[in-house]
């Protein structure tokens, strides 16, 4: 029974922290890592942007546990390859389109996008995922799309996010994970996802 042991070995196991980043409606979102603003007229068709929320670099504490929760890869397709999923239909604008950077796996950072494909690639396992079609799996062992973040344009042109993600960031295991009194993680508990 190595289980009890290891589990109680160091790391913060308090996964609730995963259900909410910094983004919230009207956050703009910034280049990482000089945190320039970015436009929708400075996303040009096939583009690719490493995203964080406006405020991060300023931060005193927490700057790098937000800065892994909130990562976003911006991309502009053609709105024409877009496909829409119900429900999201303004969660986009002009082909532009922001999904999490953490890999729905094992939480690696999703970062290597293929333009003709329109996929992005984990590079620890492989999971790739279609932007095209709401960032769903197309291959690899990740096993739900990554989250995608809600977008607009507010009046000054500037990117803005219209709230947090509406699911959790992250593998699934993390928001099955569950404290016990114990001190150990009970993840018996099923998800919804």
């Amino acid at each position: 029974m190595l289980f009890p042991q290891i589990g109680n070995m160091g790391g913060d196991w308090n996964t609730k922290k995963f259900a909410h980043t910094m983004w919230r409606k009207g956050t703009r979102l910034a280049r990482d890592p000089d945190g320039t603003l970015i436009k929708a007229s400075d996303v040009t068709i096939g583009s690719a942007f490493h995203v964080i929320p406006d405020g991060l670099n300023e931060l005193e504490h927490h700057r790098i546990e937000e800065k892994a929760k909130a990562v976003v890869l911006l991309v502009r397709l053609d709105p024409r390859d877009l496909k829409i999923q119900p429900g999201r239909e303004d969660w986009s604008f002009d082909g532009i389109v922001a999904y999490s950077k953490i890999c729905t796996h094992v939480g690696c950072p999703v970062a290597l996008y293929e333009q003709q494909t329109h996929h992005l690639l984990c590079p620890c396992h492989q999971s790739t995922f279609d932007v095209a079609d709401g960032a769903k799996v197309v291959f690899g062992p990740a096993k739900r799309p990554l989250p995608q973040l809600p977008i607009a344009v507010d009046d000054e042109g500037y990117i803005v996010a219209q709230s947090d993600f509406h699911e959790p960031i992250g593998p699934s295991y993390w928001t099955r994970l569950k404290h016990t009194s114990d001190g150990l993680n009970d993840s018996s508990e099923g998800s919804s996802h």
